[in-house]
């Protein structure tokens, strides 16, 4: 069994300030590539995991802890045990931006709940806002007639999506992603999604990017990625942020960025990408940020791409062209030199495809 599992830019953010009773809350879009395929299958006893020769060395330890961790979870959730063998057959590198950490999660958490249906007596269904909100019955557990899961009840066994849906959403939607957040009564505090344990934010929207629209995803070598203790520690030290640059970033995404899409006008989308880095927890980050990201990004801007932003904490940074794509690539290319990543993409307005 087989699963392609897209990556994806969170794109900010939204409500990082929490007085009008939630917070958190983003925008996110799903790419094509890179992407993580995850083969599967039962085994005796015990967790393996091998590599094709794509894998860099550097991420290997990494992916296995995170897969032993994700089996591990769902083991103790339904209360079985089983062996099980993997093999990873492409992936990219964690903490670069791109939401490897959440993706390889639900990836392992696909392939052990399609494994073990029959004794679980579970079916995978994409999620279903309605049922997850409104039917309080709708839970997971084995004992129950054919009970359902989705990435959405994953993401809640997995302990993914604490502040961001878009991985959880891109999963199974793919597309441009609107998430609402979480209640003040569901979360008490500001706190990344690797330090909490609120259950995944509402879905807000869905929206088909538009395929005609280049993505240039650029990743500049360095090593000051933004993870665990580091993580927490900034957004216990810069929130809340200031409520007007919450307000004017909820207005953009609301009545420009997502009309824009819908429209497809590039141009317009384009600015109000440019316009976010400048608002709210995503000014923070950029802030916080080396001085090759922010001049790369400076840079591709005047190599022509309509918008250009930073995915999460970064490092990767990303472009939106058109006619102009392999201009831009070119330039950025030859700016970074051969000791970064720069890759074109598209959006994928669909999620993870299972091969059994």
């Amino acid at each position: 069994m087989k699963i392609n599992v897209p990556s994806r830019l969170h794109m900010t953010l939204i409500d990082l300030n929490g007085s009008y009773g939630r917070f958190d809350g983003g925008i996110g879009l799903t790419l094509a590539n890179p992407k993580i395929v995850l083969k599967g299958e039962l085994s005796e006893t015990g967790i393996s995991l091998d590599f094709s020769s794509r894998i860099d060395d550097n991420i290997k330890d990494e992916a296995y802890l995170k897969l032993l961790k994700a089996v591990d979870d769902l083991m103790k959730h339904f209360s079985v045990e089983s062996g099980f063998h993997f093999t990873l057959e492409e992936a990219y590198p964690t903490h670069s931006g791109l939401g490897s950490g959440t993706q390889f999660a639900l990836a392992t958490g696909r392939i052990v709940c399609e494994l073990l249906k029959d004794d679980l007596n579970i079916e995978y269904n994409d999620f279903n806002q309605n049922n997850e909100y409104n039917n309080k019955n709708n839970s997971i557990n084995a004992n129950n007639a054919k009970s359902s899961i989705n990435s959405y009840s994953l993401g809640k066994i997995l302990k993914r999506g604490g502040t961001s849906g878009i991985g959880t959403f891109s999963f199974d939607y793919g597309g441009f992603i609107l998430d609402g957040g979480h209640s003040l009564n569901d979360k008490e505090k500001f706190l990344p999604s690797s330090a909490s344990s609120a259950k995944p934010p509402v879905l807000i929207g869905n929206y088909d990017f538009p395929q005609e629209w280049d993505i240039i995803v650029a990743i500049p070598n360095g090593d000051d990625t933004v993870s665990g203790k580091k993580e927490v520690d900034l957004f216990q030290k810069y929130c809340p942020v200031p409520k007007d640059e919450v307000e004017k970033l909820s207005h953009l995404i609301l009545m420009n960025l997502i009309p824009f899409t819908l429209e497809k006008d590039i141009e317009s989308f384009g600015q109000v990408i440019n316009q976010i880095q400048d608002l709210g927890f995503k000014r923070i980050e950029i802030s916080l940020q080396p001085d090759n990201v922010k001049k790369t990004m400076e840079a591709m801007r005047e190599f022509g791409a309509y918008g250009v932003g930073m995915s999460s904490f970064g490092p990767a940074i990303y472009g939106i062209t058109y006619k102009n794509t392999k201009e831009v690539y070119n330039a950025t290319k030859e700016y970074l030199h051969e000791d970064s990543t720069v890759l074109i993409t598209k959006a994928q307005n669909y999620g993870h495809v299972l091969e059994k």
